[in-house]
């Protein structure tokens, strides 16, 4: 079967990790498969919600240990991915780290539904989606410098804008395993939930927020994180320039409407989304 599994249904995608057998460390195939499902996200429309989760009994453990002690890589590949420094180097640049390259040009919700074992470059999976949802179960860490490396994922740029500098700088140099109760407390989960509740509860969060007015939530996105490098003045005219095209979309109409007359509004008429 597939190392990764990519499926739509009710305008949400799901991407499956699926080497459960190895707590869903990378492979070759499943770093292409993941670019290539994350380029069909941000190149359609009618897909409204990502969600990212992994098979068996782990979220991902991020590279593969055994192909590393074999001195193969971060994961094994028909490619020269690691017999000189260039070649480690861009398979991070052009594999690995194109999911975060992706990522930053998907306005849409991306969802991390987490189990299990969240580890390294796993745990950093996570962080780069704008949820994260965690079964209590879950353990997590930023391993790396237990194999002594360096966290090559985009733990270093994520992490601390999460939870800040010197909380950032411990969970790296520690490697302390955090429970989900802990990590939530940190900032790092977004929410919690019983084990047995996780997919129930994702998929719920999901569907809200595929039934939302799907303009508005995506220019929202954008207003967040572009505004994390603006100044004030700046964010303020980029956020009215958005308002004045909401306001004139069928969905502000509606909006208001149901307001006035206390009901629920039926947003994206167009695509026949509903709640």
């Amino acid at each position: 079967m597939a190392d990764l599994l990519f499926e739509v249904k009710d305008y949400i995608a799901t991407i499956t990790l699926n080497r459960p057998e190895a707590y869903n460390a990378f492979s070759e195939e499943m770093i292409t498969e993941w670019i290539k499902a994350l380029e069909t996200v941000r190149d359609h429309d009618d897909i409204h919600v990502v969600i990212v989760k992994g098979n068996g009994k782990s979220f991902c453990a991020g590279g593969d240990i055994k192909a590393m002690q074999a001195g193969e890589g971060f994961f094994k590949s028909e490619e020269d991915i690691s017999s000189t420094g260039l070649a480690r180097k861009n398979s991070l640049w052009k594999k690995i780290q194109r999911i975060p390259l992706l990522l930053e040009e998907i306005d849409k919700p991306i969802i991390a539904q987490v189990h299990g074992f969240a580890m390294g470059a796993g745990l950093d999976m996570a962080l780069m989606c704008d949820i994260r949802i965690a079964a209590k179960s879950t353990k997590i860490s930023e391993s790396y410098i237990n194999v002594g490396i360096v966290p090559g994922d985009g733990g270093a740029y994520y992490l601390p804008k999460l939870i800040g500098l010197d909380k950032a700088l411990d969970m790296f140099w520690t490697a302390r395993v955090l429970t989900a109760d802990e990590a939530k407390d940190l900032g790092v989960v977004t929410f919690v939930v019983e084990d047995e509740e996780l997919d129930r509860y994702t998929w719920h969060y999901a569907k809200e927020l595929a039934s939302r007015p799907q303009t508005a939530l995506r220019f929202i996105k954008r207003a967040v994180y572009q505004s994390q490098k603006m100044d004030l003045r700046s964010s303020l005219d980029y956020i009215s320039s958005q308002m004045a095209i909401v306001t004139e979309l069928d969905d502000f109409k509606e909006g208001v409407n149901a307001v006035v007359e206390k009901r629920k509004p039926l947003f994206n008429k167009d695509s026949s989304v509903r709640e």
